[in-house]
């Protein structure tokens, strides 16, 4: 659980999660900064701290900057440490997440009274309306779609040429992870999916995602990309894989798992 306003003691030595605009304060060498906090290269004397754990058995605290960084190279999506090990990633991810939380919870959206952090658990109170707010958390679907020896691969709108990944959408109001699954995979490229199987998930700062991925194989249609989330998408032979995502994200372990069960399915 989060706590709220703390005081750290002078000469304290902690890992600093640094968030502003939803980017996070890394040292020249790419890392969390560990220090005291007076040591930290930044005025943080008004900001609100929290704390957000432990790692490596030392504190871990959240310290929401509402400047602009002085220095845009000093700061970094918090997927810049997913090679660094799955339990910092988390710590990054849940600490961009709770500051954007804690900076657009500070009026009530019902009456517009400013809000309060409740200090028993992570939610902030009108106390006017008495209206609740606690972190939003988007779900999304990731789904690898296999066809005999085939995955099927897209890239976004988003990314470079050369970069594919599985698809993957958001779920709507009142759907189910596995109707997201099939919706998402029939308006992305017009294919229908049958044998959906749940995998695993992954919180993801974008800015405020929980990944859920599947496994699915081809049950019917033709690609027909849809215009404004696919540029281009194709079966490919899973021996035969172009740049795709790492193993540390979600989704380069669904396209893995996929590789593993073909192999597995070969040998018998």
């Amino acid at each position: 659980m989060i706590e709220h306003s703390v005081k750290v003691s002078s000469g304290q030595l902690a890992y600093w999660f640094i968030v502003s605009q939803g980017r996070l304060f890394l040292t020249t060498d790419g890392t969390v900064p560990f220090a005291e906090l007076a040591a930290l290269p930044l005025q943080l004397a008004d900001a609100m701290i929290c704390k957000l754990g432990e790692y490596q058995h030392q504190p871990c605290y959240l310290v929401v900057y509402d400047d602009r960084p002085p220095n845009e190279a000093d700061w970094h999506s918090a997927r810049a440490l997913l090679e660094q090990g799955e339990a910092l990633f988390q710590l990054a991810a849940r600490a961009t997440q709770v500051a954007l939380f804690l900076q657009t919870h500070r009026f009530c959206g019902q009456c517009g009274s400013a809000m309060r952090l409740v200090n028993w658990e992570l939610a902030t109170l009108c106390h006017r309306c008495g209206h609740r707010c606690y972190p939003r958390i988007a779900p999304c679907v990731l789904v690898a779609v296999v066809k005999d020896e085939q995955i099927l691969l897209a890239r976004s709108t988003r990314h470079k040429a050369g970069f594919f990944s599985v698809l993957a959408g958001f779920v709507e109001s009142a759907e189910t992870l596995e109707q997201a699954a099939v919706r998402e995979v029939k308006e992305e490229v017009g294919i229908d999916i049958t044998n959906l199987h749940y995998v695993g998930s992954q919180p993801w700062p974008f800015p405020h995602s929980l990944m859920t991925g599947f496994l699915a194989d081809y049950a019917g249609g033709e690609i027909q990309c849809q215009p404004e989330e696919i540029a281009e998408a194709y079966w490919c032979p899973l021996d035969q894989l172009p740049e795709t995502p790492g193993l540390q994200t979600l989704s380069g372990q669904l396209i893995a798992l996929a590789q593993a069960k073909r192999l597995a399915k070969n040998r018998k």
